[in-house]
């Protein structure tokens, strides 16, 4: 053969082999942020920001649309406190910011806010992406938004101080978590009435189902365990006790929760504890904690691949990159205004 013909050769193969390699996906990270009244649009790969987006009061919970264009925001008038804090001398609330800000992913802009019964900090989105079920916490209801006519169409009574939401998979049935009442409320979606209390540890914040709907998981804050439930009964079976390695004024307090991608561990963000817990689902047991993530971790998501973890740390003001092998963390990325809320999306 020629040489030509043995370097046009050699150019087919490489031009081949590029063409079939995987491209990696950029990742991205989504993080609202509580003080400054922005979504953070945070480039993972190069640590950094990529873009701010004001988007109004207070915001918290986050989710993505099913089809990635939407980020959906809870917002909220009620002026910041927190634990131990007298209300009585907070400044007075503003009720006309509260709402669901819905942003457009690829503008990166709010396109505008729904109503959203007062003071939303958590809300779950149906599978058809057509109906919020949100958290009122100053009014303990779960408020239902139809997001084709842009407006609450039920308010179903809960427990006090309602946080976390989360539809079973099936989207037969929302969970909802009171803090103050150490309960979870089970509502029947078609019936929108409450089918089931279950008693949790103290102070439950998050909850998060299995793959298969059959077991919950739920966050307790002041417990410290994660409680276990039988989301087919409505009744708890047990407790996760999530115990400190490194010393911290409070210990582990469980607050956020993503799956990793097969299903198959669970990691719990720990607040005041300053670490991320890691559950081995199948035996029900805590592996790892991940220490040093940062200052009261809250939101959590994983990388699509499973291969890295992400914290929202609220007063050291930065997300944290952990590495799922090792449990160690990569990268510490400053961003500024309270982080709370994190979700993860990929960009092709």
């Amino acid at each position: 053969m020629s040489r030509t013909l043995l370097s046009m050769a050699f150019l087919t193969c490489l031009t081949s082999f590029a063409a079939a390699a995987p491209v990696p996906a950029d990742t991205s990270v989504y993080v609202s942020a509580e003080d400054s009244g922005e979504i953070l649009v945070v480039d993972a790969d190069k640590g950094e920001v990529a873009a701010r987006i004001p988007v109004g009061k207070r915001p918290r919970g986050i989710k993505l649309s099913p089809n990635g264009k939407l980020l959906y925001v809870a917002l909220s008038g009620s002026p910041r406190g927190g634990p131990g804090v007298d209300e009585s001398k907070l400044p007075p609330a503003d009720r006309n910011a509260d709402g669901i800000g819905v942003v457009d992913v690829a503008a990166r802009k709010l396109l505008r806010t729904l109503p959203s019964g007062q003071d939303p900090e958590a809300f779950d989105l149906s599978r058809d992406g057509k109906t919020l079920y949100v958290s009122n916490e100053e009014t303990a209801e779960m408020s239902v938004v139809d997001l084709r006519a842009g407006k609450v169409v039920h308010r179903v009574p809960v427990g006090h101080e309602p946080e976390g939401v989360r539809l079973r998979p099936d989207g037969k049935v929302v969970y909802v978590t009171a803090e103050t009442d150490n309960l979870v409320f089970a509502v029947d979606v078609k019936k929108l009435a409450v089918v089931g209390k279950i008693p949790t540890g103290p102070r439950p914040r998050g909850v998060i189902f299995t793959r298969d709907g059959s077991t919950a998981f739920v966050t307790c804050e002041n417990g410290g365990v994660v409680t276990v439930v039988d989301a087919r009964k409505h009744a708890a079976i047990g407790s996760i006790k999530i115990e400190a390695k490194a010393k911290t004024p409070l210990g582990p307090r469980p607050m956020g929760e993503a799956l990793s991608p097969n299903g198959k561990t669970l990691y719990v963000s720990t607040g005041r504890g300053e670490s991320v817990a890691v559950i081995d689902l199948a035996t029900k047991t805590v592996t790892r904690l991940i220490d040093g993530v940062g200052a009261r971790p809250w939101g959590i998501g994983v990388s699509a691949d499973g291969a890295r973890i992400f914290t929202a740390n609220g007063p050291s003001n930065d997300v944290s990159v952990i590495d799922a092998a090792t449990g160690q963390v990569t990268k510490r990325i400053k961003v500024g205004g309270l982080p709370w809320g994190l979700v993860v999306a990929r960009k092709r």
